[in-house]
Formats: C-alpha cells, structure tokens, sequence
C-alpha cells in the first residue's frame, strides 16, 4: 500500500507538471518520455543506469538476457535511423527493456516475486521520471521569475573571496582536456550515482527485499525539494550575469557586466534584475553539490574504490560547478546543508523519529533558512565584513555537517542503543 500510495503521488505530480508545462507552451515530462520510446533519447547513459537499477532484482541469467536484448534493440534502432538520415542517439533499448518487465511482472508473475519486480522497474523509472521532471521544473523558473537576485549573491560571495571567479581562471588554465574532464564529471553525476546504488543494492536478487535506506531515495528527495527553493530565491549565475561569453555561454544583453571570470564583481548595493524567459533560475541551492555529497556520504560505507571514487567525484563536481560559472560559493556552501539535512530526514524516518535526528533535522532546517535570509538581506554587510562573514558562513556549514556525522555514528550498529522512550524503530516497510 505505501508503494501505491507513491505511485500515485509520483504520478498526480507528473500530471501537475505536464499541464504546467503545456501551459507555457513547452511538453511535459510524461511526453517528453513518451517520445524516448522510439524518438532519440535525451540521455542515453542515464537510461541504461535506470536499467541497471532496476536490474539488482534479476539473476544473474535473466540480467544478461535484458542487457543484451536493450543493446539489441538499439542496434536495430541505430541501423533504421542511419538509412532514415534521423537523430543518432541510444537508449531506446534500456527503456523497451524497462517497460518490458513491468510488462512481465504485471502479466507473469505472482505475489511477492511480482512486487519486488515492480519494485524494481519503479525504481528505474523514477530516475528517468526524476530527470524529466527537473527538466520541467527549470521550465517553470524561467517562465514564472522574471527577475532574479544573483546581485545579491554576487556581493555576499564576497565573504568566501569570489571562489567562482577563482575557479574560472584555474579551468581556463588547464585547457580543453581540464574542460572535457569535469564537463563529464558534472553531466555524469547520475550514473555516479547509479554505481553506488547498485553496489548498495547488490544484495537484492538474494535476499528478495530493498534495504531500508538506500543513495536512491534520497537521491531522488533532493531533486524533489530543490527546485521548490528556486521559486523562492530565483538565481542563474555568474556566467549569465557576469559572463562574456568566452565558452559559447553568457548573459548576452541581459548581463549586467561582462567581468565573469577575471574581474571581480562590485559589492555595491545590489538590486532585483531581469532576466530572459528561458535560462533555468537553478542556483540556490547548488543541487549538483547537494547530490555530490549525497554520492560522498552513501559511499562511505563501500570498498575502497568506491570511497576514492566517491572523493574524487565530490572535489571534481565542486570544481565544475565553479570553475563553469554556474554557481557562486554561497550556493555550495547552502547546497552541502540542504544535502544532510535531507539525508537526514530520511534516515531519521526509517528510525522511528527518534530524538536525536529530529533536533538534527530541525537544526539544519534553520541553519539553511538562516543562509538564504542572509544571503537576501545581509550581502552589503557580509561583503564589507568578510573576515567575519566568511567564517561564520563555513562555521554553520561545518556545524551541520559535524552534527550529522556525530547523530550517524550514534545510529550505526554496536553504538549504544538510544532510550526506549524517543526511538521506536518503524518497521521494515520494503
């Protein structure tokens, strides 16, 4: 019944979407999914890291019979796209393959082997519902905030030393080659993720049953909640506001000056300015970040290639999304608190609400609300007092994170049991 129960507020979201999307004259995510049945993919990698999802609930046998009928499958779509002169793309394959189970499990099979198949093709598809439907949130950003507030950013960035534009520099030194590697590192975060999952899910096909907590759920949380704080804080960035276009990006017409990345930005009183129709509002917080240190947390608990991984996809995601231009350093700085403070709430709901993550989650709500009032209405000040601004910037970030470390260890296995009256352990729900 709860996985019902998501289902359908997954999909009545979906639908709010779709019409929303439609309104401004732009499809949703179910037709942009839809069209990926047979039209050329957005995001091939991301459609086969939704078939591995969905293949930890296979044998062995069966997980070689999908993946070499979705890579069959995009041959044939290849060879009839190369005569018909179309749109080259891949993925097709995954996602028949995908939909095929739910097919299979639907009309094949019985009681629990049906759920946990269902299970698994629904885990799947969030993660290509997930992308379709961030792509719908952008959308309505740039359709629904005329203006945005990167002024105000921009001065409170201040406080931090103007990382962005320190990054910029070092990436244009490094070249094309420094360029091309975090360029993959930061449109690949998904499959990133993905490996970790599945490493965390390898268990599945054995024991018939999902763990409790898993890099997906809350994976999928951020992705979810992010966008709402777009609406409320609109932001593009400083390549778009201060850009001059030297990578094939930049605020054009709409830049309030083109200093971006090697003149700092005035700390003067900063104001609401407008912008285009179309450029995402997707700064604040910095999701990328908030999912990269979701990866680094969840990867933890892996083999040591998978902790070295999880490192160095941390540090290269942080270079990329300053040294693009896409975020200022106030944005990780809030996107690092967003990330465990959802992590967090999940961990704390599987726990029975105890106490301890409660007063977590509480604490790092207020620290992120703290962050976006100072960010609004303390810039001038944070950026004439830097000194003071930028240490307590990262002294909040720090106090969250030590908090969620220190709540964790107290949760993990051999640690002393919290008291009976303010930890009820909910029951296995997967």
């Amino acid at each position: 019944m709860l996985w019902t129960a998501a289902g359908v507020v997954v999909l009545g979201f979906l639908v709010a979407l779709e019409i929303a999307a439609r309104h401004y004259g732009s499809p949703g995510p179910i037709t942009n999914q839809a069209r990926e049945v047979v039209f050329a993919p957005a995001s091939g990698p991301l459609l086969y890291a939704s078939l591995a999802l969905m293949m930890v609930v296979l044998t062995w046998r069966e997980r070689l019979v999908a993946a070499g009928a979705a890579v069959g499958i995009d041959v044939v779509f290849a060879l009839v796209r190369w005569l018909a002169g179309a749109e080259t793309g891949f993925g097709n394959g995954a996602l028949w393959v995908l939909l095929g189970h739910a097919v299979v499990a639907l009309t094949r099979r019985r009681g629990p082997e049906r759920v946990l198949l269902l299970k698994g093709v629904g885990l799947g598809l969030l993660l290509v519902a997930g992308r379709k439907t961030g792509d719908a949130w952008l959308l309505i950003t740039s359709k629904t905030r005329p203006t945005v507030l990167d002024q105000y950013l921009a001065s409170a960035d201040h406080a931090l030393g103007n990382p962005s534009w320190v990054a910029g520099r070092l990436v244009e030194a490094t070249g094309p080659v420094g360029h091309h590697v975090l360029d993959f590192v930061y449109t690949m975060l998904p499959v990133a993720a993905v490996v970790i999952a599945v490493w965390q899910l390898r268990a599945v096909a054995a024991e018939r049953r999902f763990p409790r907590h898993h890099l997906v759920r809350t994976f999928l949380a951020v992705g979810l909640l992010g966008p709402a704080v777009y609406m409320i804080f609109p932001v593009v960035g400083p390549i778009f506001t201060y850009g001059d276009g030297a990578w094939g990006t930049g605020g054009g017409q709409w830049a309030v000056a083109h200093l971006w990345p090697h003149t700092l930005p005035p700390a003067g009183a900063p104001q609401h300015m407008p912008y285009d129709e179309f450029t995402p509002r997707n700064c604040m917080p910095s999701l990328h970040t908030a999912w990269s240190v979701v990866i680094f947390i969840h990867s933890r608990t892996g083999p040591r290639v998978l902790r070295w991984a999880g490192t160095a996809w941390l540090v290269a995601t942080l270079t990329a999304t300053l040294g693009f231009g896409y975020h200022y350093g106030v944005d990780l700085v809030a996107g690092v608190v967003f990330a465990c403070t959802v992590e967090a709430a999940l961990r704390t709901f599987d726990r029975g609400l105890d106490r301890p993550g409660i007063r977590l989650v509480a604490y790092g709500t207020t620290v992120f609300a703290a962050l976006l009032v100072a960010y609004r209405f303390l810039p001038v000040q944070m950026a004439a007092h830097p000194w003071v601004a930028g240490p307590l910037l990262l002294l909040a970030m720090a106090s969250v994170v030590y908090g969620y470390v220190r709540t964790t260890r107290l949760w993990a296995p051999g640690s002393a049991p919290a008291p009976a009256s303010s930890a009820r352990p909910r029951p296995e729900l997967a």
